[in-house]
């Protein structure tokens, strides 16, 4: 098991130091702590009702995490991967999630791939049981990888035998979203959550101020490369140094697989942070863009108007979308270069 560290690998929350499991201040601050889907998760919320606003935002995060998982064989996810091509019932948040998954695998040309789960079991990535597979077995296994197969008709789901599904890339972003649902209703103002990594906020801090996110130095995960302020924003980072291995080789291997050929990710980037309102948008944009280079990456920002990114390349550049340029503070000693619109 991970040890917890209040710097998270993918961005870090600029706190002064964890907390307990479930506490509550005098100036009803409310935190809450869970490990599911994988990794530990920090909850924050402030105001008369935070309490219990946090209590319900982990059992959503409980039941969001059996309904997902690959390997519970009660979870919406087993049955489709064990249908035997069978069309499957599913819970109304799986059919959601799978249909933003296959809108922005049309958007980024195939970049994100859900089906891509057989994949990721073969270099190992889902046991922590790495291997470099040869090039006839990924090619017979690319054969059941097309997010374009899956047939989504309201809450039944098909897909062909072989086929294998893995929500990973949306499914913090999803349960994040989720939770910021929770506390709106439970008339919460003011929340920071921390989901491995993945950074949502809840209106600005009790003070007024904005919510201070820092972003991880690829190069030096331990360490922030830059601070960005946001509020109501969703701050998600996918990259390289996240889930890898050294092969035998002697060459790096991480786990974001680039459908086109099952082979990690190698395009020039290191690191890919997106900014915006939806957490799920952020959370596949970030794992999508990185897998579709640095190019394809600004041509699809220009092309939309719902997210700000920042990307770090091998070379240690830094490029910065300019709706977010303004809010962002670069602490390291890397060049940094704003993309605008035009």
């Amino acid at each position: 098991m991970k040890k917890f560290l209040c710097l998270a690998a993918a961005a870090l929350l600029v706190f002064s130091g964890c907390r307990a499991e479930n506490k509550k201040s005098e100036n009803s601050q409310a935190s809450k702590d869970v490990f599911a889907m994988d990794t530990y998760m920090n909850l924050k919320a402030y105001g008369e009702n935070s309490e219990a606003a946090l209590e319900a935002a982990a059992d959503e995060i409980t039941y969001l995490d059996e309904l997902l998982s690959v390997t519970n064989n009660n979870s919406d996810i087993w049955k489709i991967n064990n249908s035997a091509g069978n069309s499957v019932s599913v819970n109304n948040d799986t059919a959601e999630i799978i249909k933003k998954a296959i809108e922005i695998g049309d958007k980024t040309n195939g970049a994100l791939d859900i089906t891509i789960y057989p994949i990721l079991k073969e270099w190992g990535f889902t046991a922590d049981d790495h291997k470099i597979p040869d090039k006839e077995t990924l090619a017979m296994l690319l054969e059941n990888v097309d997010y374009q197969r899956i047939k989504l008709d309201g809450s039944i789901v098909t897909v062909p035998e072989n086929y294998q599904l893995d929500l990973g890339a949306l499914a913090k972003g999803y349960t994040s979203d989720k939770i910021m649902e929770i506390l709106r209703n439970n008339n919460v103002e003011s929340a920071v959550v921390s989901l491995g990594g993945n950074v949502q906020t809840l209106g600005r801090k009790p003070d007024g101020s904005l919510w201070k996110i820092a972003v991880t130095d690829p190069f030096s995960p331990n360490s922030a490369m830059g601070i960005i302020e946001i509020e109501n924003k969703a701050v998600i980072t996918s990259g390289n140094y996240e889930r890898y291995f050294i092969g035998e080789d002697g060459k790096i291997y991480h786990h974001i697989i680039d459908p086109a050929d099952g082979y990690p990710a190698d395009n020039g980037l290191v690191s890919v942070t997106i900014i915006g309102e939806s957490g799920i948008m952020c959370d596949a944009l970030s794992t999508a863009l990185f897998v579709s280079g640095i190019e394809n990456a600004i041509d699809h920002w220009r092309k939309n108007n719902d997210f700000d990114m920042i990307l770090i390349t091998d070379e240690k550049e830094i490029f910065i979308t300019e709706g977010i340029a303004d809010n962002f503070e670069n602490v390291s000693e890397m060049n940094m270069e704003v993309v605008t619109k035009e």
